[in-house]
């Protein structure tokens, strides 16, 4: 499964736009117990969150959004996104106890 994970309008837009991914679930909150090795999650996790994906054997892609300090928090339209240079971008992360 290939899950998209955003509350957002625009990067759910933006996501459909990306013709080389297929997602199989849009979803505004990952339960990582869902999860099973294989399973592609895309999106913007907290850390602790995407070490459970990558425990779990599944892979994170963290949806990289180039932007200025002024403009956090904002909501981006899919077109901004694209403008901006958003782009998917995988990680493996590790907690450490």
């Amino acid at each position: 499964m290939i899950y998209f994970v955003s509350r957002h309008p625009g990067a759910i837009e933006w996501m459909k736009r990306q013709t080389e991914w297929q997602v199989d679930k849009f979803l505004p909150h990952l339960e990582a117990a869902q999860l099973v090795a294989g399973d592609v999650v895309l999106g913007t996790l907290p850390l602790h969150l995407a070490a459970e994906v990558c425990a779990k054997g599944a892979a994170f892609y963290f949806l990289q959004l180039p932007q200025q300090l002024s403009k956090r928090g904002s909501e981006y339209s899919a077109d901004e996104m694209e403008a901006m240079g958003c782009r998917l971008r995988r990680f493996e992360v590790q907690a450490r106890d």
